[in-house]
């Protein structure tokens, strides 16, 4: 993939991202399909995006009994997409059975499986106050992504703050994917861990996730080259 960087079409219909991408000229680009998305369109919106060439993040965060996800993941598997992900919490078994759904359905190339470990919409206080998890992020996201790394999983959806402590427990091979990537006069909105995309590159990440510092800017495209100039001046 020559742009580490997965466009988040949080949008809510195929028209709307069809609209989008034409007017911005933005085909071909590393994408991300969410729940909002792929839970209306399906299957038709991935076959879309691929016959632009448009790598895909299926970011789905399946979270369920071992035999519910391994099945799930079996049917996603010959999607054709990249990357699909669960919720690292969902316990070693969960995601060792993620990766065997996968292994048996894809017909080709095999998805990277990674697991989201602290959502990046979170900080201290939720984790403590209405989760009772009484360790820090950075220790909580390290001991979920030390289980996804033993379970056979590729990587983990982090904060570009924890990647370093990641690559240090789990190794530079094990992929880290970023969300919560701001440009820096950004509103952050609901995401609380938030980085720009120089941050990003200096502390290690493999992948960014970035969507509405250009989905709702006055001029996408523009802010697209951003990421890109930074991540590659960084």
């Amino acid at each position: 993939m020559d742009q580490p960087f997965f466009l988040a079409l949080d949008f809510r219909t195929a028209d709307d991202v069809k609209a989008f991408i034409e007017k911005h000229d933005l085909y071909g680009v590393p994408v991300k399909v969410g729940m909002e998305l792929f839970y209306r369109e399906g299957r038709e919106m991935i076959d879309w995006l691929k016959e632009d060439n448009h790598p895909i993040f299926l970011d789905l965060k399946l979270h369920d009994i071992p035999t519910t996800v391994e099945k799930a993941m079996y049917n996603l598997a010959n999607l054709g997409v990249d990357i699909v992900n669960v919720h690292a919490s969902g316990g070693s078994e969960m995601i060792k059975a993620a990766k065997r759904g996968l292994e048996a359905g894809a017909q080709g190339k095999i998805p990277k499986l990674i697991a989201v470990t602290v959502l990046t919409s979170m900080d201290q206080s939720t984790l403590r106050e209405e989760l009772y998890i009484n360790q820090s992020v950075d220790d909580a996201v390290k001991r979920l992504a030390v289980l996804t790394k033993s379970s056979g999983a590729d990587g983990v959806v982090c904060s570009a703050h924890e990647v370093p402590i990641i690559k240090q427990a789990c190794g530079n091979d094990f992929l880290t994917v970023t969300p919560g990537i701001r440009l820096s006069e950004s509103n952050q909105n609901d995401q609380k861990r938030v980085a720009t995309p120089q941050l990003a590159k200096q502390n290690g990440a493999d992948y960014l996730v970035i969507g509405r510092s250009i989905t709702q800017a006055e001029n996408p495209k523009a802010n697209y080259k951003r990421v890109v100039e930074e991540w590659g001046n960084a």
